[in-house]
């Protein structure tokens, strides 16, 4: 089993920037990446961006340029960096993670957090 627990979030103007932060705990040997998903009201839930346990990254179109996700392996702990936010990037950000390195079908979630962005 692995928990996950986030931070950071809020409410933002357009062009601002903010920190979302996932720390994971729990059984973790088998973990091949972490990452984020977001999910707007009336959207499906998307792929925002993840990381591997190499440190490889990958990011959505939409946010390429302007969030950035690293990690702390000591911590288990990951931070997206998202600067030069727009309006289209409100939505419930979730933290992820699984055993399949491209996240695409996560096993784990975090319980989410409110991302709002105002023009």
């Amino acid at each position: 089993q692995v928990h996950l627990v986030e931070s950071g979030g809020g409410s933002v103007q357009a062009g601002g920037s903010l920190r979302l932060s996932c720390t994971a705990s729990g059984v973790l040997f088998n973990i091949a990446a972490l990452g984020w998903y977001r999910q707007a009201p009336g959207n499906e839930r998307e792929q925002v961006a993840t990381i591997d346990r190499h440190g490889n990254t990958n990011y959505a179109d939409s946010v390429k340029g302007r969030f950035t996700l690293a990690r702390d392996n000591l911590k288990n702990t990951i931070l997206l960096q998202m600067n030069n936010l727009k309006p289209v990037d409100t939505a419930v950000y979730y933290c992820a993670t699984g055993r399949v390195a491209d996240l695409s079908q996560p096993n784990y979630w975090g319980q989410g957090t409110q991302v709002t962005v105002s023009s």
